[in-house]
């Protein structure tokens, strides 16, 4: 299966402190679903930064839909994160905006015609359970509601990488499921999903999702094999 991410030994180091990444290669597989944990510290929000193009490495190789990130022009880096949704663990919503318009913001900025925008937007505030709230501003909803609101945005455009740092930590169990199924089910359409996250529960939730695990800014098996939750024993 051909490869939408390739990371060849790269580390990453912010400012003149020890590397926070290290000797990071790994392939993450076109339409795959990959489950990233690891203690506090280790490195997920890191690895993260690097795969929606917050971040350059310090080092090392750094393909994405087959390029080399590491040399491409900065004029061209906004294309491409155009092709990648990301959900923030803190949710960064535009404050003066209305839940509706954050929602629509992706789709928008790709310049898809105001009448193409609507049925989508109403779709996904249904799905995550928002559906009279459209025309409320950020700082009214709770810290779940926002999430909700976060990953409406990050997956309305249908993005071919999904990139989530944790985003069931602020929802209650049974939304989290809700939401992973929306997460599985853009997976269905093709969508490379990668989701960060303490929560070993999520885990089995996925029967098709891989592990991958750091450790101390390291990928733990030694091997650099990422294996499925179940076999993995998590």
């Amino acid at each position: 299966m051909a490869s939408i991410v390739q990371f060849e030994n790269v580390g990453l180091r912010y400012g003149e402190g020890p590397e926070t990444l290290v000797d990071l290669s790994f392939s993450l597989a076109k339409g795959g679903f990959y489950f990233l944990t690891g203690a506090s510290g280790a490195g997920k929000t890191s690895l993260l930064k690097l795969l929606y193009l917050a971040q350059r490495p310090s080092r090392g190789v750094i393909r994405l839909f087959g390029e080399d990130l590491v040399t491409m022009p900065r004029a061209r880096l906004p294309g491409f994160r155009r092709r990648i949704g990301v959900v923030f663990q803190d949710f960064r919503l535009v404050p003066h905006l209305s839940i509706w318009d954050n929602i629509a913001l992706p789709m928008r900025i790709a310049g898809v015609p105001e009448a193409d925008i609507q049925e989508p937007v109403r779709e996904m505030l249904s799905w995550v359970g928002l559906g009279g709230r459209g025309t409320s501003r950020p700082a009214t909803l709770s810290g779940g509601e926002q999430q909700r609101v976060a990953i409406a945005r990050a997956v309305i455009g249908r993005p071919e990488l999904l990139v989530a740092d944790e985003p069931t930590g602020n929802v209650d169990p049974a939304m989290a499921d809700r939401l992973l199924h929306l997460f599985d089910s853009l997976n269905t359409l093709g969508t490379t999903v990668v989701v960060a996250t303490h929560d070993l529960h999520l885990l089995s939730r996925v029967p098709g999702a891989t592990l991958m695990r750091l450790d101390g800014g390291r990928i733990a098996d030694p091997t650099g094999v990422l294996r499925h939750p179940v076999e993995a024993g998590a």
